[in-house]
């Protein structure tokens, strides 16, 4: 071929050769780099564990970021870090609201995810028990029912607390319950305890007189939101605009907390006290850009799943934090 090129090209004319080297030069390039259509429908979860998602869908701010594409948003509730992670990992969703240990998780099993934002710092876990009840510390869980979500943050929070007094989930009989089953469970007395999450825990904290018996804010780990990787991989300009119609979100949720709590209040039917001790108390809204302290807090968490069992010995939890956070992507147009 390379002794006849040549003479075909000098034959045939330039429009031939224009014709010739731009197959040549196709049949070189990577057809990733010729990029995937745009997609018909942004699939973005909302959560009442990420207010931030609930003010975005109210307001209808990614509607009429991607009207212009001809785009449309569809939005799926989630109800834990779980349930987001199965619909990133079936691809029925593209963002999803989780934990940043329960991504960490989800990512060292073989969810395809990518950590890209920060929506909330919150202290929306702890172990928590009926007012009734001789439950008073870690210890006394041992051999009693506690109700759990798994790979959520509130069982991450659950086995870490366990492994302080070195005990194990084997020492207690786990229930496993979505997180409203879970409440629904202690205050009924189904279970002793329950690995809570708000705001479930502090309707059960202001309606029931539950008691949260072991909290530990460090050990919640971030409100992270995540991709799909093949959809980053081919739609980073969308994503790229996803984040920065989040940030806008945000600031409004932080500059005007009447709004946010109506919009709260209307997704949750749930009182204004109750509303009041999560967003007010336990959630914090001054963060966005993901980066060094989320890959600690992370880190941490996997590092102690690691020696609890819970992560097998071989798995390198560092290089998956590694690749799960991705901070490349900017938050503004």
């Amino acid at each position: 071929m390379t002794i006849q090129t040549p003479s075909i090209l000098s034959q045939r004319g330039p429009i031939w050769r224009g014709w010739l080297a731009s197959v040549l030069l196709v049949g070189l390039l990577p057809t990733a780099g010729f990029g995937a259509d745009k997609p018909k429908t942004i699939n973005i979860d909302w959560a009442t564990y990420n207010p931030v998602s609930m003010l975005l869908k109210d307001r209808g701010l990614l509607e009429k970021e991607f009207a212009k594409d001809g785009i449309g948003i569809r939005w799926v509730q989630t109800l834990g870090s779980n349930k987001a992670l199965e619909f990133l990992n079936a691809g029925s969703i593209d963002f999803g609201s989780t934990a940043g240990s329960a991504a960490l998780v989800s990512k060292i099993n073989g969810n395809p995810i990518k950590s890209i934002y920060v929506y909330s710092r919150p202290e929306w876990t702890a172990l928590v028990t009926r007012k009734d009840t001789t439950v008073a510390k870690i210890e006394d869980l041992k051999g009693r029912r506690v109700a759990v979500t798994r790979g959520t943050d509130p069982h991450i929070f659950l086995v870490r607390a366990l492994q302080q007094v070195k005990l194990t989930e084997k020492d207690v009989t786990p229930v496993l319950l979505q997180h409203p089953d879970g409440k629904t469970a202690l205050i009924r007395g189904d279970v002793d305890a329950w690995a809570g999450l708000d705001p479930m825990m502090a309707q059960a904290e202001v309606e029931d007189g539950a008691r949260l018996f072991y909290r530990n804010k460090e050990a919640n780990t971030w409100g992270i939101l995540n991709v799909r990787e093949e959809f980053l991989r081919d739609h980073s300009d969308l994503v790229k605009r996803v984040l920065a119609v989040y940030e806008e979100a945000r600031k409004e949720s932080l500059a005007n907390y009447s709004d946010l709590k109506r919009v709260f209040i209307a997704a949750t039917k749930l009182p204004d006290t109750v509303v009041d001790k999560q967003l007010k108390e336990r959630t914090e809204l001054t963060h966005s850009k993901i980066g060094a302290p989320q890959r600690d807090s992370i880190l941490a968490a996997g590092l102690a799943l690691q020696a609890a069992g819970v992560i097998k010995a071989d798995v390198n939890v560092k290089a998956t934090v590694d690749a799960l956070i991705d901070d490349r992507v900017p938050l503004t147009h």
